[in-house]
């Protein structure tokens, strides 16, 4: 599997656009470029699972596309979909098997050396609980949940750097809307507040999350004035359970 990659690295100086076409070796776009794979292995996974494939099979093919498109071959030459890495991903994917298929008798990972090292140990994939999901579906979900969980860690260490790592530490719940039904006064009085200066403060670390996850979307657009329907899509394929 990619190597993870800090969630504070977000990608507003490495577009995917420029990325993919960065095919020459500059080691910034080669630096970026792994970072975008790293970072989206997951809905990669999930599409393949809902596809029918066995975990190790999903992998083992996540394995092969990446390292062709860390290669630099004819995967970067995909359809992309108005300057939307997701949509240019789930593409990509698409080319890449439908390629696989045509050429079933050519040796994995042949013709080359793999610029990048896929263990299982360094990121847990966790596939999008259901069955009812298509594989596109599937794959958006996970997409979701990738930058959903990037920002919230973006955000916990934002709180750190601050020194409120502990008050954040107590406050995700509510974020997350784990503790909707907690014990408000309780906590404000643990954290030697009142409970309207709790809500104020969970309330402000609502918009600043908010902010990060349209960041983290932004940078992966071409023109940020798709930025709204993106947001949408994130939207929408969060409703998928």
């Amino acid at each position: 599997m990619p190597p993870s990659t800090p969630a504070t690295s977000h990608f507003n100086t490495t577009r995917w656009s420029r990325v993919v076409l960065a095919r020459d070796p500059s080691t910034e776009g080669r630096e970026a470029l792994q970072q975008l794979c790293a970072t989206y292995y997951a809905p990669v996974i999930a599409f393949l699972r809902r596809e029918g494939r066995t975990e190790e099979m999903a992998r083992e093919l996540a394995h092969d596309f990446f390292a062709t498109v860390l290669a630099g071959g004819s995967i970067a030459q995909a359809e992309q979909s108005r300057g939307r890495f997701r949509s240019y991903l789930l593409g990509a994917v698409k080319h890449f098997l439908s390629h696989r298929r045509e050429a079933a008798l050519r040796l994995r990972r042949g013709g080359g050396e793999v610029p990048l090292s896929i263990n299982d140990d360094e990121a847990p994939i966790a596939v999008a609980d259901s069955s009812q999901l298509s594989p596109d579906a599937a794959f958006d979900r996970e997409w979701a949940l990738t930058v959903l969980s990037r920002s919230m860690e973006a955000l916990r260490l934002e709180q750190a750097a601050e020194g409120r790592g502990e008050e954040f530490a107590r406050l995700q719940p509510w974020l997350s809307g784990e503790a909707a039904h907690g014990d408000q006064a309780a906590l404000a009085a643990s954290l030697g507040m009142n409970v309207n200066t709790l809500k104020a403060a969970t309330h402000r670390l609502r918009q600043r999350f908010r902010t990060l996850v349209r960041e983290e979307i932004a940078a992966t657009l071409e023109d940020e004035s798709a930025l709204d329907e993106e947001m949408q899509v994130l939207f929408a394929a969060l409703r998928n359970r």
